[in-house]
């Protein structure tokens, strides 16, 4: 997450791809300096960083805001495992525009690491081999994923091949018929899964984002032949929202001086537009919060407590524009109509803890 900077003398990147692809390393270093700060617990992201050991701090208004998308997505994925465990079952999860992401590694080095089934990242073939090199060339991430004779890379280096864990190169917005049929073999319908799409939808069309989440609907609504049954389906979209507004130009201004369009965005206008993203896929339920909203009313207030006093933020007017211009949205969709289903995974999201 950036706030508008005080001036932009940028000089854009020689395409948009590589801009994109830039904005993966923004994340990177936003979360490595939160994790120096003590917002986050992360020992796995400093391997997806070069010389990490030398990168300066960020702002505290990035490092907050962090810590905030961090705490929001984390709880809503913590609830799925949890709930697939009540089940009775392990789940799925499908990392969409993953970049530097840690995920996988938090989740497999925790308590809840029996719960995952399958773990698939896609990215841009660029950032896939780049990611792909850094799990090789690091013995903490790589012993997570299981015997060295079981992992393998493909496609040139491009793609890497675990037990549990898979990476892919895919553009995501090129037709699904061409992009995801390696994930046939990889993904059963008949369990529960989950899909993660942070800050890549809004990089994209709306058909094209529509075109991807519409093939996963259509893939997790045809029994699988040896499982059987179908699985529940779930999202989770962060991204920025709001840009027609005048905070909301000035962010829109800045990417663009960066060579970053965002055609994503254009349909959202309100937070009580972004649950249509799902809706409109016949997901059973879907919400939205801005990380404004989380950070008031859905942060525990003893945690709270401690990070106010990691720093100092005089920046706070910014920071709430900041947050208000960034939601977390989540949809689900339950395979038929049951009480039992309605009752257990219809209640997946975040809940407040305190009123704001």
């Amino acid at each position: 997450m950036l706030p508008p900077p005080r001036h932009t003398e940028i000089r854009a990147p020689p395409d948009g791809d590589a801009a994109i692809r830039a904005t993966d390393s923004d994340a990177a270093l936003a979360r490595l300096s939160a994790v120096q700060k003590q917002y986050l617990a992360d020992p796995f992201i400093r391997h997806f960083v070069p010389r990490a050991h030398l990168q300066p701090p960020r702002p505290p208004l990035i490092n907050v805001g962090t810590y905030v998308r961090a705490e929001g997505i984390d709880k809503l994925v913590d609830q799925w495992l949890s709930l697939a465990e009540q089940e009775g079952t392990d789940c799925q999860i499908v990392s969409l525009g993953a970049g530097s992401d840690t995920r996988f590694w938090r989740i497999s080095s925790g308590p809840r690491k029996a719960s995952l089934k399958a773990y698939v990242e896609l990215d841009f073939p660029e950032v896939t081999m780049k990611k792909a090199m850094a799990i090789r060339k690091s013995k903490d991430l790589s012993a997570v994923l299981g015997s060295p004779d079981e992992v393998r890379l493909a496609s040139g280096g491009m793609a890497l091949h675990a037990p549990t864990y898979h990476l892919i190169p895919a553009d995501l917005r090129k037709p699904p018929s061409e992009i995801f049929p390696p994930l046939a073999g990889l993904l059963s319908p008949s369990h529960p899964t989950l899909l993660l799409f942070e800050c890549v939808l809004v990089y994209m069309s709306s058909a094209a984002s529509a075109a991807v989440i519409q093939w996963f609907v259509d893939y997790f609504s045809t029994p699988s032949s040896s499982d059987g049954g179908c699985g529940v389906l779930g999202g989770i979209v962060y991204e920025m929202f709001g840009l027609e507004d005048s905070f909301g130009r000035v962010m829109k201004a800045n990417l663009q001086a960066r060579n970053v369009s965002l055609p994503g965005a254009e349909p959202y206008q309100t937070a009580q537009s972004l649950p249509s993203r799902f809706l409109q896929h016949g997901f059973t339920m879907s919400n939205a919060l801005t990380l404004r909203d989380i950070r008031r009313a859905y942060v525990d207030p003893a945690e709270q407590e401690r990070i106010s006093h990691l720093e100092m933020l005089d920046e706070i007017e910014e920071l709430e524009l900041v947050l208000a211009h960034y939601a977390i949205t989540w949809g689900v969709k339950l395979p038929r109509e049951s009480a039992a289903l309605q009752a257990k995974w219809a209640d997946w999201g975040l809940r407040p803890v305190r009123t704001t």
